[in-house]
């Protein structure tokens, strides 16, 4: 089949082979692929295309490399930021599109993310912050990627099921933070404590993404048969929208927190804005949250919740679940 180029491609390749830098040579080849015609007899040039975009990144990155001080530092917001990493064309930035605000760049080639990209999911009443960051790759990933789940609350690894190599893309990224001690455990798993000084340690589960594809089946049969990493498996496919409510309970329950409401005697809760603490938080913990200048001054609290007695006294010690009421007496 001709390929039958148009005008507008002509003029986009013009401009491609006019440019001198590697972005303007990107930005060429993003607009030539966005007019060509899609028909089969155009599909080796697209892919062609998509290639020297991919490559024109990867060498784009090196040279970011070369250069001291390049840094970027996501302030957190909401209840827990939660780092979205993987490999190259994973889905990370098509996922953190649906579940958040943000509008990160999302293209058929790899290396698409050049730095991170926030956003605000909503989980029932909180809002938790996810973070799009750049493919992390066997060799060559900049440093300040591998270091961003340092400052996180926890990970998302983003696993591709139309890869062929989705159980060594998954392990590649898990072995380059391990190499810089960032070690990855599934939410509530026992640390032990020989590790080196230094090393950090996250909550992260695998967001098996792209269940769509034909091939998904058998690549997350052996995602869970061959992975050598025990992190909890989420399939879903950020293109259909499947999968992701799941996903984003279990994002919720990876940070380990708990809602706490509280309430003034004789009047209803406050049920707008959540105290968000750390599970295993107390009373006391709750206090401090509420008001400095009240700690060590609460005489006892009232609960309401699953663990509890409507209305039941409890003591500075008690521990707070999700979703508890708690009146505070001073």
């Amino acid at each position: 089949m001709p390929a039958n180029l148009t005008p507008q491609y002509h003029e986009a390749e013009a401009k491609f082979r006019a440019a001198v830098t590697a972005e303007e040579k990107i930005a060429a080849l993003e607009e030539m692929l966005a007019v060509i015609p899609k028909h089969k007899g155009t599909e080796k040039l697209q892919a062609d295309i998509k290639r020297r975009i991919s490559k024109l990144r990867q060498k784009e990155a090196s040279s970011n490399r070369g250069k001291h001080g390049v840094f970027y530092h996501v302030e957190k917001e909401g209840a827990g930021q939660i780092i979205v990493t993987g490999s190259p064309n994973s889905g990370k930035s098509l996922i953190v599109r649906r579940l958040t605000n943000a509008e990160p760049e999302v293209a058929e080639y790899p290396f698409t993310t050049r730095k991170p990209m926030p956003g605000m999911m909503e989980f029932e009443d909180i809002l938790i912050q996810l973070v799009d960051s750049p493919p992390i790759v066997k060799e060559g990933t900049e440093s300040w990627v591998i270091a961003m789940p340092r400052s996180a609350d926890a990970v998302l690894l983003v696993a591709d099921l139309a890869s062929d190599s989705v159980v060594e893309d998954v392990e590649n990224v898990y072995s380059a933070l391990s190499s810089n001690k960032i070690i990855l455990t599934a939410p509530g798993k026992i640390i032990s404590s020989e590790y080196p000084i230094g090393t950090v340690f996250r909550n992260a589960i695998i967001a098996a993404n792209k269940l769509d594809k034909p091939e998904a089946a058998e690549n997350l049969e052996l995602l869970r048969e061959l992975c050598e990493i025990e992190l909890p498996i989420v399939p879903i496919s950020a293109l259909s929208g499947e999968g992701l409510e799941a996903l984003k309970s279990e994002i919720f329950r990876m940070l380990e927190i708990v809602r706490v409401y509280t309430k003034l005697p004789g009047k209803p809760p406050d049920k707008e804005k959540p105290f968000v603490m750390k599970r295993g938080s107390t009373v006391d913990d709750l206090t401090a949250a509420v008001h400095r200048g009240f700690v060590g001054k609460v005489r006892f609290a009232r609960a309401w919740g699953r663990n509890v007695p409507d209305g039941a006294m409890v003591g500075r010690d008690y521990e707070l679940d999700d979703g508890d009421i708690i009146e505070l007496h001073v």
